[in-house]
């Protein structure tokens, strides 16, 4: 008789493709959760992963397996967390982390209609990630979707980027975008980073090359290469929410508008902490207030 158990562990195992990280996740030792997949493979009579010595990877039947059992556990578990819930210990504390400029124009205006207390961390993606994971954050608004055990992704919403230049900047049309790709590498730029983050993008995606720009000045805050640009010292690729003012006040313009790319934004969050209430709660709301605002 198969233990439901096996059928939790399995599914664990598939998400983390690692059995020790599963067990982490359902906080077992490793050989209780071999153990678990054990007897369910001994149950099915097939092998459900394939080792190799730095991860598993399912099997076709495996596969097959989990698309079956996925829904049917998560639908147990969701039902099972709402019973629970009002039992459940409570987070007095909800730690976010984010690039600074997103968190000071898209959440901070929102901070109290979360009716909780809120911590703030802020850095790259990457630095970021690492306190997700040592469960120094509950949810990180990042750009990047990082394939780590033991974490999930929520679509958030879409950023636009697109070049700006100082108003009264003297631009020249074109119907060719070689000649737009010619003209916008001579112009001074300013820049994000030496690797021409979003700008690369741009090369990439509309002149299928990568830009021969050297920066003119390299300033890691988005606010003020807006202010930067408004000064009249060049150039930059800067996110639509983040230009509001700016353009209100004719103080800079959005040019070769046809020039622009999006990148997708998630909220990432630790698995083991998908069914806490005030977790789902924040997000929802994350989610909700991204709709009613301007990217």
């Amino acid at each position: 008789m198969v233990d439901f158990e096996w059928y939790r562990s399995f599914c664990t195992i598939y998400k983390h493709q690692s059995v020790s990280e599963a067990a982490k996740t359902r906080m077992m030792t490793q050989p209780a959760m071999s153990q678990h997949l054990a007897a369910l493979e001994a149950e099915v009579g097939e092998t459900l992963f394939v080792r190799s010595t730095r991860k598993i990877t399912p099997t076709e039947r495996g596969k097959e397996l989990y698309s079956q059992l996925a829904p049917l556990i998560e639908s147990l578990e969701n039902t099972t967390m709402n019973f629970k819930s009002t039992s459940l210990p409570t987070l007095s504390v909800i730690k976010i982390g984010a690039a600074h400029e997103f968190f000071s124009e898209k959440i901070l205006p929102q901070l109290p209609n979360y009716n909780v207390c809120t911590i703030s961390h802020f850095g790259t993606a990457e630095q970021l990630l690492e306190l997700l994971k040592e469960d120094k954050l509950d949810i990180l608004i990042m750009s990047k979707r990082f394939q780590t055990p033991g974490i999930e992704y929520l679509k958030l919403m879409d950023e636009e980027f697109v070049i700006v230049a100082p108003s009264d900047y003297e631009i020249v049309e074109f119907d060719n975008l070689k000649f737009e790709e010619q003209w916008l590498s001579e112009q001074k730029w300013i820049s994000y980073g030496l690797e021409l983050p979003i700008i690369r993008r741009i090369w990439r995606e509309h002149f299928k090359m990568r830009p021969q720009i050297r920066p003119i000045h390299v300033i890691p805050n988005l606010h003020m290469i807006v202010n930067a640009v408004e000064l009249g010292m060049g150039l930059s690729v800067i996110p639509t929410y983040l230009l509001q003012d700016s353009l209100t006040a004719d103080k800079t313009k959005v040019i070769f508008k046809h020039l622009k790319v999006k990148n997708e934004l998630y909220l990432a969050y630790q698995l083991k902490n998908k069914h806490l209430p005030l977790i789902n709660e924040i997000m929802s709301a994350i989610k909700e207030n991204m709709k009613d605002q301007p990217v």
